[in-house]
């Protein structure tokens, strides 16, 4: 989807401030946040790309007003909601001080035993890939209403694929419980001038990681 969170390429925004020495966490409750997120995947398992879809569907104040690890209680709170673990309300309420309903051990969601460095999206396919090493490609005119891989910034660019990578799962399906449908993922290099024209820096290269389906023959 086409919304707040794909600011590649855009002015008016400001420089990036670089914070010295900067702490993992600011604040105490970053540090619960990430440790709820790690601990609890969902009712049906960990799914990296749902939980980048929430977060792109926040609306566009609390997305920057939130902050980093704000965003993250934002969409997990989104996820509860949405797998009936809280209900409408709910969270509000117990924040207003009404009294918190305890969980009966054969009601609370399972635990989700997940990798800690990162989720097997590897997968094996029964066809070669449609790219090879060195070859021109152009990106197709994605504009889908839901979750994608394909940055805006990088539609409809020319560039040279540097590396083919197995099949993995398809971000833009997943996201949506609509099945895995692996694909093979290139590493596409794109010179900077085909991506921000005449204002960048020369000898700019950069390289997305793309799904086939995002890419046609030049």
């Amino acid at each position: 989807m086409n919304g707040i969170h794909d600011l590649g390429g855009l002015h008016g925004f400001g420089k990036v401030e670089v914070e010295q020495d900067e702490p993992v966490f600011h604040e105490r409750w970053e540090g619960r946040v990430f440790g709820m997120c790690l601990t609890f995947g969902g009712r049906r398992g960990p799914n990296v790309d749902a939980a980048r879809h929430r977060s792109e569907r926040l609306d566009p104040v609390s997305y920057f007003q939130n902050g980093y690890f704000g965003r993250w209680l934002a969409t997990f709170e989104m996820m509860l909601k949405e797998e009936d673990v809280l209900a409408e309300g709910e969270l509000e309420d117990y924040m207003n001080g009404a009294a918190v309903q305890k969980v009966a051990d054969g009601d609370a969601p399972p635990p989700q035993r997940r990798p800690l460095r990162g989720i097997d999206a590897v997968r094996e396919v029964d066809h070669p890939p449609r790219y090879g090493e060195g070859q021109a490609i152009i990106t197709r005119n994605h504009q889908p209403a839901g979750h994608t891989r394909l940055p805006a910034y990088a539609r409809c660019r020319r560039g040279v694929i540097k590396k083919v990578h197995p099949a993995m799962v398809f971000a833009d399906t997943i996201a949506h419980e609509q099945g895995e449908n692996p694909q093979y993922v290139y590493s596409v290099e794109f010179d900077g001038a085909e991506l921000w024209g005449d204002t960048a820096e020369p000898g700019t290269v950069l390289r997305l990681d793309l799904f086939e389906s995002y890419l046609e023959a030049a």
